[in-house]
């Protein structure tokens, strides 16, 4: 069961609903521990005076901003809480828009809005069902975690959806700050027309169940396969992608895109109703060990 982010109401105009905000997404990253090689002997960070060396206890460390050339503005917990935004429990809808007419640019991270109570159910469905037939989104902000978003809440399928955005100043300008953008007209009328014949070739519907996170699998396989004992053989780099030419590169891109080499086959789905998880990962071999090979590196920590 989903745990509430935060707790407060979403209000337009005089209604106020009751909400809880859920994360819509989780994190499925492996993340790893750091070990001295040979040991189980964990690393770890220390905050030291760089000038010392000394270690310096939480309590004595104040924050800083570095405006260069030596000079930095030094700044106490008690003095950034004079600034930080004033405390609500409230999402203030001000304006309602057109959804298409945000770049995605801005959207950050995707909440769930839920009804908090059997009161709050009516009021919620009517806003989600009128914005659903309006095809409007609401803009809005709040303060969560002593910091104020800028927020779009969408309507999606039977919940209602919380973008949080970046504000205008935070997107950067393409046009200024990278180089050698082309302009139109750029490619010949036939580079064109092949670049549509590809496309056209390629075309789908969105099913994201298609696609899934390789590098992952890779390394859960690879985790798997060092813990039962076995050896890995690593793979060579890659070699460097040649430059070809462009029309050349379009031909076989159609020709293989019509021969159904393009597109990812649909994964074939177990009786649960869940793909399966591929095991064995590509490019990765693993042999198990000859008798006098040396013992694989697998770290266990004994209970404290």
């Amino acid at each position: 069961m989903a745990r509430t982010t935060w707790k407060g109401s979403l209000s337009f105009g005089l209604v106020n609903i009751p909400i809880g905000l859920y994360a819509a997404t989780q994190d499925k990253s492996i993340h790893f521990n750091q070990f001295e090689d040979g040991t189980s002997d964990r690393i770890r960070y220390k905050k030291v005076n760089e000038r010392t060396g000394q270690e310096v206890e939480a309590d004595k460390i104040v924050k800083g901003v570095d405006l260069g050339g030596g000079e930095y503005v030094l700044l106490s917990d008690a003095e950034l809480a004079s600034a930080e935004p004033e405390r609500s429990r409230s999402i203030e809808i001000t304006d309602f828009v057109s959804l298409d007419e945000i770049d995605p640019v801005y959207f950050n991270t995707t909440y769930y809005l839920a009804p908090e109570g059997d009161a709050a159910a009516k009021a919620y469905g009517l806003l989600r069902q009128a914005m659903a037939e309006s095809g409007k989104v609401a803009i809005a902000t709040f303060v969560m975690r002593n910091k104020e978003y800028l927020v779009a809440v969408r309507p999606d399928s039977d919940v209602l959806a919380l973008e949080t955005m970046y504000f205008a100043d935070e997107v950067r300008s393409p046009t200024k700050e990278l180089p050698n953008l082309p302009g139109t007209g750029v490619a010949t009328d036939q580079e064109l027309k092949m670049a549509h014949l590809l496309i056209d070739s390629m075309q789908g519907s969105w099913e994201p169940e298609r696609y899934h996170d390789t590098h992952r699998e890779k390394i859960e396989a690879l985790i798997e396969q060092k813990a039962q004992g076995m050896t890995i053989a690593v793979a060579k780099a890659a070699p460097a992608t040649k430059v070809v030419d462009l029309m050349a590169a379009l031909s076989a891109s159609i020709e293989r895109s019509s021969s159904g080499l393009a597109k990812p086959a649909k994964r074939s789905m177990s009786s649960s109703g869940k793909a399966p998880v591929k095991r064995a990962p590509a490019k990765i071999t693993a042999t198990k060990k000859a008798a006098k090979a040396p013992a694989a590196k697998v770290v266990r920590r004994k209970a404290s």
